[in-house]
């Protein structure tokens, strides 16, 4: 499986000449989502759900769907009858060749006066790759590769470093860093390399690992 970063919380999955994209939203590109058999949205907060690019690419290839959850299926469903399909928590299918279970069920809090939107995190190909959107959510199974939201509104480093530990992937990579600046990147990396008890890496956006 090749995993290629894009900017912010998007990543891209390749496995067997098909495509699978994660949460193309406002900061990633503008193209993310373009060529993807299959989208999977993990929240409706802008950042992660971008009307505009998942119509790009709904509307480049009749064969794309997606998968997200109800606030976000609401909002464009109705444009593409049949090719958006609605998941919660215990929910498992296929997309585009890609085994994925779903888990959680809500977002991190940013404050207590704000109210929690819903949120799933995606678990691939049994554990290969887990993406938890806006949660630290332990999906209560082994996983290789974790994309690690390292820095939000909602969270500070020591709540990331003990969910690498309670996770415990044999990789964690960073998404969520899109706030992140060049200047602190250095700590972040030493800080949660360091203390999280699994191998952490970053890549840039549009750099690629094969897993």
């Amino acid at each position: 499986m090749k995993l290629t970063k894009k900017s912010h919380a998007c990543v891209r999955l390749e496995k067997d000449g098909r495509t699978l994209v994660l949460d193309p939203g406002g900061f990633t590109e503008q193209d993310a989502a373009i060529g993807a058999d299959a989208i999977l949205v993990t929240h409706e907060h802008p950042d992660h759900f971008d009307e505009g690019r998942l119509r790009a690419a709904m509307e480049a290839d009749p064969a794309t769907e997606i998968w997200t959850l109800r606030s976000v299926a609401e909002q464009i469903s109705a444009a593409f009858p049949g090719r958006v399909h609605t998941v919660g928590h215990g929910d498992t299918f296929t997309a585009a060749g890609f085994d994925v279970q779903v888990h959680g069920e809500l977002h991190a809090v940013i404050h207590p006066d704000i109210p929690r939107v819903t949120n799933v995190g995606y678990l691939v190909d049994d554990g290969k790759v887990f993406h938890p959107g806006d949660a630290l959510t332990v999906p209560g199974r082994a996983v290789e590769t974790l994309m690690l939201p390292v820095m939000a509104p909602w969270n500070k480093i020591s709540e990331v470093i003990d969910y690498v530990r309670e996770v415990k992937p044999q990789r964690a990579y960073d998404i969520h860093d899109a706030l992140l600046t060049d200047l602190a990147r250095p700590v972040y990396d030493r800080q949660i390399g360091g203390l999280g008890g699994a191998e952490h890496l970053r890549l840039a956006s549009g750099e690629a690992a094969v897993l």
